[in-house]
């Protein structure tokens, strides 16, 4: 980096907030006002900076503004560095007291139900003064939030043990079944072989979410490509689906009786995913995130209904 580079670095960082904002927001007047500060103040220095860039960072764009290309640069710039900033803050304070504290939680919509609010319910009786704060997603939208320091901690399946980035640790395993209409041809049957599905339309979640993985790694293993007759990014609308009779799905087992017009058949043979926390590697987590790790990967926590211990 040459002195120029510096110099502009030194001028960008007080005004690495506003470049955020105006980025979320598409609109000088609502960033200056999510920043409390007066508009003409924001747009000063918004024009200051350009200066000093040589080139416009923002352009009219109806009753709002857009970003020119070195704005977007800027402004994604100025959202990683106030992730990095934002979490030094937090760690400062909750090494001053460890006991209370934020926790940023991702995990995949289906974890919601039962397994999330078990760990949490679990650590909050001897942490009562620990906040949380949620994200669900994919699988791939959850782990690229971990990377970017977005979230503290995520609960997802299948691991990612390929990521060099990454630490995890598995939790729980989840049985994996076939899930079709009771009218199907394969319904009364006690258990039902991969390739026995190809040709069947299959019901499935999009690319990203780690059901739509687990299910092509099965197909491609039982060597024939999937017919995929529809994606979602829910589990219960792939159900809906299912119970509609537009096709088949391989999704966890239920956790509860499954609804009128669905059977789930185990597979052969046996297929399961394992659910496992995920956290940064070479980055101190915050006293609580860490505390919140340690308290799930105890061995002693209570996964609830569908989900068994990781045998290690």
């Amino acid at each position: 980096m040459d002195e120029s580079d510096d110099q502009l670095a030194a001028s960008l960082a007080p005004v690495l907030a506003l470049l955020a904002a105006v980025g979320e927001t598409g609109h000088v007047t609502r960033a200056a006002e999510l920043l409390g500060i007066p508009q003409p103040t924001a747009s000063r220095r918004l024009a200051g900076l350009a200066d000093l860039v040589g080139t416009p960072l923002v352009l009219p764009a109806g009753r709002g503004i857009r970003l020119t290309r070195a704005g977007r640069t800027l402004a994604a710039a100025s959202t990683r560095a106030l992730a990095v900033v934002t979490a030094a803050a937090r760690e400062v304070r909750e090494d001053i007291d460890p006991g209370s504290g934020r926790i940023v939680l991702g995990f995949l919509h289906l974890l919601g139900r039962t397994l999330v609010p078990s760990l949490i319910g679990g650590f909050r009786e001897r942490n009562p003064d620990i906040r949380f704060s949620l994200a669900q997603g994919s699988r791939q939208d959850m782990l690229r939030a971990l990377r970017e320091g977005e979230i503290d901690l995520v609960f997802v399946g299948p691991m990612p043990l390929d990521d060099p980035d990454l630490a995890s640790r598995p939790l729980a395993d989840q049985e994996m079944v076939l899930t079709a209409p009771s009218s199907h041809r394969l319904a009364g049957r006690r258990r039902v072989r991969a390739e026995e599905l190809a040709g069947e339309e299959l019901v499935t979640l999009e690319h990203g979410y780690g059901v739509r993985q687990i299910t092509d790694s099965l197909c491609a293993a039982a060597g024939f490509e999937p017919r995929i007759a529809f994606e979602g990014q829910e589990t219960e609308t792939v159900r809906g689906l299912v119970a509609a009779g537009l096709g088949v799905a391989v999704l966890p087992r239920s956790e509860q009786p499954p609804a009128g017009g669905v059977v789930e058949i185990p597979l052969d043979p046996p297929v399961s995913r394992t659910i496992g926390v995920s956290w940064p590697v070479g980055e101190r987590l915050t006293p609580a995130a860490r505390s919140f790790r340690d308290h799930v990967c105890s061995g002693l926590t209570d996964f609830g209904p569908g989900f068994r211990p990781h045998a290690s």
